[in-house]
């Protein structure tokens, strides 16, 4: 409950604009009580961002277990991350603002963590497209990334798209892009080549 309400005050005020008294008002407990959790606000933020990232590794580690299928297991990675931002929207807001905040020895236990994750993004696509023409596979993989975690600047649950019909949407963008008619000079509209990230797919 605390790394929660902490992560809504951070999302609302920033975290150098946010206060201990702050995170104490939001939760409900003393800063004196806050401390006995946590040394500083640093750690605080570090929390919330370890968690995170512990949470949704431990998740995809588990939903993909026994899926073989390489656009499945695709499919899986891109859905455990919008569900999980979709219920935890502070949260990845705090992730995308504040990720140069944290000192260096929690930065780094936080950086093993991204790595781990973009490694198995990046695993992902490498199996489902091994030999993608002129694709750089790390190009690839943070594209991803950026049309995942941008949804916490307009995604508003119960309002857009539910996340299943989300998910499905962003894989086919991502795969085939956006199938759209050409329309010729002469005003006659001539059905378009079906557009991709990958070439020759």
């Amino acid at each position: 409950m605390i790394l929660r309400e902490s992560a809504l005050v951070f999302a609302e005020k920033g975290f150098d604009g946010a206060s201990i008294r702050d995170v104490s008002a939001a939760t409900g407990v003393s800063v004196s009580g806050l401390y006995y959790y946590f040394k500083s606000k640093d750690e605080l933020l570090f929390l919330i961002q370890h968690h995170c990232f512990e949470t949704i590794l431990h998740r995809l580690r588990e939903d993909l277990s026994g899926v073989d299928d390489p656009e499945e297991r695709l499919r899986v990675l891109v859905g455990n991350h919008l569900r999980f931002f979709a219920d935890n929207m502070a949260e990845m807001k705090v992730l995308s603002h504040e990720a140069d905040v944290l000192p260096d020895d929690y930065r780094s236990r936080v950086t093993d963590q991204k790595r781990e994750y973009s490694e198995t993004v990046g695993a992902a696509l490498e199996a489902l497209v091994p030999e993608a023409e002129g694709v750089d596979l790390r190009v690839a993989t943070f594209s991803l990334f950026g049309m995942m975690n941008w949804i916490y600047t307009w995604y508003r649950p119960g309002k857009d798209v539910p996340v299943d019909r989300l998910t499905e949407q962003m894989m086919h963008i991502f795969l085939h892009g956006l199938q759209l008619p050409i329309r010729a000079s002469d005003g006659q509209t001539a059905v378009a080549e079906p557009t991709s990230i990958w070439r020759n797919s």
